[in-house]
């Protein structure tokens, strides 16, 4: 995913996990009191191998701060020259109002975009 000012993208246990050992980030199967097929921690954020494994999907996303800010600050020019800008106009003090829908309708795009990859691999060849 492409997303303007993340820095970090996780699912389910992410960075943190990776400092498990196998057998603790381990992620066990069993059946739910209505039948259902479940995992016991969802440590793997509903995705496991590429693939939804039918629990929450969970992610998370890191932004970095907004670079131009309402302070002068020091840059090079193309000629090389050092000197002093200062942002004029609008500009987002922070990118949290934003990011939300962003993400949420990224994730959202990424998914259907799978969804008809898996179904147009299983048409009938005699319907195309």
């Amino acid at each position: 995913m492409s997303l303007p000012a993340s820095k970090g993208f996780e699912v389910g246990s992410g960075f943190p996990g990776t400092l498990l050992t196998g057998i603790e980030h381990n992620d066990p199967f069993y059946i739910d009191e209505d039948g259902r097929t479940r995992t016991k921690t969802n440590r793997s954020g509903g995705i496991q191998g590429g693939i939804s494994n039918g629990e929450t999907i969970v992610i998370r996303v890191a932004f970095k701060p907004t670079s131009t800010i309402a302070r002068s600050q020091e840059t090079v020019t193309r000629d090389g020259v050092e000197t002093e800008l200062l942002a004029r106009g609008r500009h987002d003090p922070c990118v949290l109002p934003r990011a939300v829908p962003m993400v949420e309708s990224m994730v959202a795009l990424v998914l259907a975009d799978h969804l008809m990859q898996q179904v147009s691999e299983h048409i009938e060849p005699s319907l195309c």
